[in-house]
């Protein structure tokens, strides 16, 4: 038993002698070929310099804003009120597609960038859609230019997004693809807040800092319409009843006041059953058309109370910061991937010489 363990000890010191004189033998060949490793180290130097200075400029434009939604709460107790009517007063229900975190995967989603793009903007005194800008301002134009199909397609302002054709669709959904994985960045910066950061960053300033006011606005604005859409139902369907009623009852009015006229003979007491008749379907039409507007106010205050506020906290302001590869980090970064390719290159070459000779 000892000589087994005297045996496996000299052994693992045998291994171990072993691994550090392969790791001192090739440390010695790398030293001897220092000199190609350092001029491919400087001329991988060299290419990360020259790509820092032809790399363009891109600029961040950041907009932080914050959800806040009321909710009505004790508006539950008058709903019984606008049954009598068949109107739905809510409760102030939240729609999940805008619970937690899912308005910023909203803000991600193909609809409201597309939305986005198809926006008009005011440029140079023309006005165009915000895709045709970008496109006319940014390195797609020459790519598309090189195809005669593809130069001639055009996003008008106000066409039909069902009327699009398959290359005008195909082209929106690259343009989308594209500011998703490179361009646009949703974040929370704290877990624990509600502050959302929008971040887009291109190489044309003034389309990073519209498009993410544009994409914040039309989320905005489509969230806003989503969570009211039925609370305005019911605001117009009680509005319109509230109208009605209110003819009706001025036509009440004045048949009855054309009938007390006639009924000046206080002796013909058949002629005044008309006129009682006609007070009573105006007393009716009061009860109703009272309780109409009490429920048309109701209604009113349960939209507004559920209109949610996106608050703007940060905004893009021109001039914005700028993002381009530093020389410092080319210089770095191009001569350690440099030595590192010399390196790996001279080691295989080697491991295949040896296996070759054995």
């Amino acid at each position: 038993m000892e000589i087994t363990n005297e045996a496996a000890k000299k052994s693992d010191e045998i291994s171990l002698k072993e691994l550090v004189l392969k790791l001192r033998d090739w440390w010695k060949y790398l030293l001897s070929k220092w000199l190609i490793i350092l001029i491919i180290g400087l001329a991988g130097a060299g290419l990360g310099l020259v790509f820092s200075m032809l790399s363009k400029e891109r600029y961040i434009g950041e907009l932080t804003f914050v959800l806040e939604e009321n909710k009505p709460g004790g508006l539950a107790a008058y709903s019984g009120l606008a049954s009598q009517f068949g109107i739905d007063l809510g409760g102030g229900s939240g729609s999940g597609l805008f619970e937690g975190d899912n308005i910023m995967e909203f803000l991600r989603s193909r609809f409201i960038i597309e939305k986005t793009l198809l926006t008009p903007i005011n440029a140079n005194g023309k006005k165009m859609t915000l895709v045709t800008w970008y496109i006319n301002t940014s390195d797609w134009r020459e790519k598309l230019d090189k195809t005669p199909v593809m130069k001639a397609i055009t996003y008008p302002i106000g066409q039909d997004r069902k009327t699009f054709t398959l290359l005008q669709d195909s082209l929106l959904n690259k343009i989308y693809k594209h500011l998703l994985e490179k361009d646009l960045e949703i974040t929370k910066p704290d877990k624990k807040l509600s502050f959302i950061k929008v971040t887009t960053t291109t190489e044309n300033e003034l389309f990073s800092k519209f498009f993410t006011e544009r994409l914040v606005d039309e989320a905005a604005a489509f969230y806003t319409y989503t969570k009211t859409k039925r609370s305005k139902v019911n605001v117009d369907k009680l509005q319109s009843m509230a109208d009605s009623l209110q003819d009706q009852l001025n036509k009440k009015t004045y048949t009855l006041a054309a009938v007390q006229d006639v009924n000046l003979n206080p002796v013909r007491q058949v002629s005044s059953v008309k006129g009682e008749l006609i007070s009573r379907d105006k007393i009716v039409l009061q009860t109703m058309y009272g309780e109409v507007i009490k429920n048309l106010e109701l209604s009113k205050l349960t939209m507004a109370q559920e209109t949610p506020v996106v608050q703007v906290v940060d905004t893009p302001i021109l001039p914005l910061e700028k993002k381009r590869f530093g020389k410092l980090k080319g210089l770095v970064l191009g001569g350690f991937l440099g030595g590192f390719l010399i390196v790996f290159i001279l080691v295989f070459r080697r491991i295949y010489r040896e296996m070759l000779a054995s």
